[in-house]
């Protein structure tokens, strides 16, 4: 049996070379995968993480520009307190102002934490490779939780007072209440505005009346 001669063996074996490297290329270039793209590194200081993990997507002006690469805790001497240090892998082509916003979010309310840049101003500069930036902390979810059920129980509390409130004036209590109740009050009411439309002077004679009153009493 006639073996196989071996420069075909070898163009074999590149072929399948080729194909597996095409492959890889074609998922790398598709996916979010930054390791053949020109890059550099961001750090990104914060009190408090919100849960953001390694792998979380880096956007600038809501468009992905790289991804977090490291998390690290390290204490501040200078602050005296402890701080979250993000390492952000970012495009090279992305310029990111040194007096951008640096805040983590979440795609919807319980989804994806990632870090979100807001562009600054050109006047400030640029980020270098591996300088530093200090972020906006985000707010934790139970002070939002705390936040939202004061404020459910001020508008039941607000609700029930004016429940009370509507409660008298149908019941007649009060002065508004009588007035919108007892028909007679109305109709007082109503013929003394149109005697004051009729006879404004008289106005004027209760004011003159009452001073006069006054200067007595003194």
């Amino acid at each position: 049996m006639e073996s196989k001669p071996l420069n075909f063996e070898i163009k074999v074996g590149i072929f399948v070379f080729l194909g597996i490297l095409i492959m890889f290329l074609i998922v790398f270039s598709i996916g979010e995968f930054y390791i053949l793209r020109p890059m550099y590194n961001i750090k990104v200081l914060f009190g408090f993480a919100n849960g953001i993990a390694t792998g979380a997507p880096v956007r600038l002006a809501g468009v992905n520009i790289g991804e977090v690469e490291d998390i690290s805790v390290f204490y501040d001497t200078k602050l005296q307190q402890t701080r979250v240090m993000l390492v952000a892998k970012i495009k090279k082509h992305a310029k990111i102002e040194k007096n951008a916003i640096c805040r983590i979010n979440t795609l919807g309310l319980l989804g994806e934490k990632y870090l979100e840049i807001t562009p600054g101003t050109v006047e400030t500069g640029f980020l270098e490779d591996q300088e530093a930036v200090v972020g906006e902390d985000p707010v934790p979810m139970e002070e939002i939780t705390e936040t939202m059920k004061e404020l459910s129980e001020n508008a039941k509390a607000i609700t029930e007072s004016t429940t009370v409130v509507l409660g008298r004036l149908e019941r007649g209590e009060g002065t508004i209440g009588k007035l919108l109740v007892e028909e007679k009050v109305y109709n007082d009411l109503q013929e003394f505005v149109e005697d004051i439309k009729e006879h404004p002077w008289k106005l004027l004679v209760k004011q003159r009346k009452k001073r006069k009153e006054q200067e007595d009493k003194k």
